[in-house]
């Protein structure tokens, strides 16, 4: 069953709400104030249901909008998510002001279907009628209700006259409409919230993509509030699921009335975040005045208003009926994606003036004067390819995540994967985990940490080589990708890992003659103290190279595992200390434990020596200590 949403639009007292019950039967003026004042304050819904053109059938959902020009605020929380426009004429008065404001809000809306209704055709005689119909077509002219390709239908609610045509032409246009995609990324902007006895919170809206089930969680925009759905009903109807295009009531858990407000919007948790500022296309109407850089503005998205200010790209002001790009300021943060339409109404006082689409929700900070991001014309009019090439490419060295990259375009992991996949193949992008980064990118960071160790090795020549984190730290980039990057120099053999150090493919410690002297000075002259070392700054001060370079020789003798460090005093040669392993075992023959004092005579030493030897065949589990003895393991 194919699911349309038909949005009326019109001045009041045309007629909309009696054309809309006399279609569905339903009154959709839901208040006792609108019924007692033969008026529509507020935005109202009704449903029908047509034989479709190519068999099965057609749902309609009716979002009926006030006409007066106090409530146009309301009818643009309606008319956001409608698929097809009523545009109602009455046949006595023809174009009254807010027809043009209506339709002004439809065009820019990009709404490029509907039917214009003549209605009221009975008060009215046959010539009247016609000449009213040459406005309308006039008036319509060029535009996407021309009479040369959307009907203009003469009706009247109250005899059923031109009803039969109308529903005729709204199977014929609504079998043009493109079926939303029910496979995308949920998103319902709530129109109404109530409560119902015995269900509790309920709120309602138009899913504009998506599929949103019951006992499903979703995240409440713009608080971040989790919810949980306990019931789902599509156009009145108790259901187990809604898709896309459909009028849809929701009965939500864990959230009550009054922490919800038409405006906020429903979404898959931990997917999209709230936008503040976002790049945008916008087109003012010919009738406006010029809008300034800085101005403020009314900006209504969907069922969303919030204030909002215009800061212009490269210009002062925008004239009437011209197209710029801009960067819109909000006031409250809401769940704007790129693609979405938008309204701009005069701040004071409240007319409408423009409107257009966004871009980019979430633009990268830029200067306080603002200059034309060459980037924004590639976000207005790219392929989905070079989009997403684009954002992948800002993000430099560290590159674009899948969620990001589904939070910035609103676009599914899988299409954003299939994206990716054919720029891989073309070489512009690599995906690294679940990390886009653009190719040029790569290689730089391949250049920088090739030159990072270059210099290291320059400024180190006895240091033979520099610590993974610390190389990490100055590439700056996150972990996978440098990782990526280490294997893929490992690969070509431009430098070589050893542990926790890497260096350069064949460099290492490069000794100058009087530092290899030295370095061979030090290792004599504990190798032949055996367990009686000297102290190292005794040995180092006797060598004939500065400090800072002998204790880069000691450094190199401990990463060799020719000296131990036994304690922050002691050093002993290697050769030393496994004479000692041996003769303890020997000593085991005779007994398995050994006080300090057998010890101190059994390595010949003093207790200067006897306690941090102890210590440390301790902590190498040779020995274990049991109160004043020790017990040989």
């Amino acid at each position: 069953m194919k699911s349309v949403i038909v949005g009326t639009a019109g001045h009041i007292d045309h007629g909309k709400t009696a054309l809309v019950k006399a279609l569905t039967g339903i009154d959709a003026d839901r208040w006792e104030e609108e019924k007692r004042r033969g008026i529509t304050i507020d935005i109202g819904f009704a449903h029908l249901e047509l034989p479709a053109r190519e068999g099965g059938t057609l749902r309609l959902g009716f979002v009926d909008v006030p006409g007066h020009e106090r409530f146009v605020r309301n009818m643009l929380a309606g008319v956001g998510g409608i698929d097809l426009v009523l545009l109602v004429i009455a046949a006595d008065e023809s174009i009254k002001p807010q027809t043009r404001e209506h339709f002004d809000i439809c065009r820019l809306l990009s709404i490029t279907r509907g039917i214009t209704v003549l209605t009221k055709s009975d008060t009215v005689d046959r010539e009247t009628l016609d000449v009213v119909r040459l406005e309308v077509e006039e008036f319509l002219h060029g535009s996407f209700l021309d009479a040369l390709r959307a009907p203009v239908i003469p009706v009247s609610s109250l005899t059923g006259a031109g009803l039969d045509d109308l529903k005729r032409a709204l199977v014929e246009v609504a079998s043009q409409v493109p079926t939303r995609d029910s496979t995308a990324l949920a998103r319902l902007p709530i129109d109404r919230v109530f409560t119902m006895k015995g269900f509790g919170t309920v709120v309602t809206g138009t899913l504009i993509s998506g599929t949103i089930a019951k006992d499903q969680e979703l995240e409440l925009f713009p608080s971040g509030r989790r919810v949980r759905v306990r019931g789902v009903q599509v156009h009145g109807r108790t259901s187990d699921s809604a898709v896309a295009g459909q009028r849809t009531a929701l009965n939500l858990a864990g959230v009550a009335t009054d922490e919800l407000a038409r405006g906020a919007s429903l979404a898959p948790p931990d997917t999209f975040r709230a936008a503040s500022r976002v790049d945008v296309y916008l087109s003012l109407l010919a009738t406006a005045k010029p809008l300034k850089d800085r101005a403020r503005v009314h900006l209504h998205a969907f069922t969303s208003e919030t204030i909002a200010e215009v800061r212009l790209y490269g210009k002062n002001q925008v004239a009437p009926a011209e197209d710029t790009y801009a960067q819109l300021r909000v006031n409250e943060p809401g769940l704007l994606l790129p693609g979405d339409r938008f309204i701009l109404r005069q701040f004071s006082p409240v007319i409408t003036i423009g409107g257009g689409f966004i871009l980019d929700a979430a633009p990268f900070p830029r200067p306080k004067k603002l200059k034309l991001p060459p980037s924004l014309e590639t976000l207005a009019s790219g392929s989905p390819q070079s989009i997403l090439l684009l954002r992948v490419a800002r993000r430099s060295s560290q590159g674009l995540t899948l969620p990001d990259a589904v939070a910035e375009t609103g676009w599914t992991k899988r299409r954003i994967e299939a994206l990716a996949s054919q720029l891989s193949r073309e070489g512009q992008i690599v995906r690294v985990g679940d990390r886009l980064l653009h190719r040029p990118d790569l290689i730089a960071i391949q250049e920088l940490t090739l030159s990072y160790l270059d210099n290291f090795h320059k400024r180190n020549p006895l240091v033979p080589g520099i610590g993974r984190r610390e190389l990490h730290e100055a590439v700056g980039s996150p972990d996978e990708i440098f990782s990526a990057v280490l294997d893929s120099l490992l690969k070509e053999k431009k430098l070589e890992v050893a542990g926790e150090i890497v260096r350069l493919a064949g460099r290492g410690v490069v000794m100058k003659d009087e530092e290899a002297e030295s370095k061979k000075t030090i290792e004599q002259a504990f190798s032949t103290a055996g367990l009686k070392v000297p102290a190292l700054y005794d040995v180092l001060a006797g060598l004939k190279i500065d400090k800072s370079r002998a204790q880069k020789l000691v450094t190199l003798l401990l990463r060799d595992k020719i000296l131990i460090k036994v304690s922050d005093e002691l050093v002993f040669h290697r050769t030393a200390l496994d004479r000692l392993r041996t003769e303890l075992a020997n000593y085991k023959a005779k007994s398995a434990k050994i006080d300090v004092g057998k010890f101190k005579e059994l390595a010949g030493v003093s207790r200067k020596y006897a306690i941090p030897l102890l210590e440390y065949l301790d902590r190498e589990r040779v020995t274990r200590r049991l109160g004043d003895e020790r017990l040989i393991l």
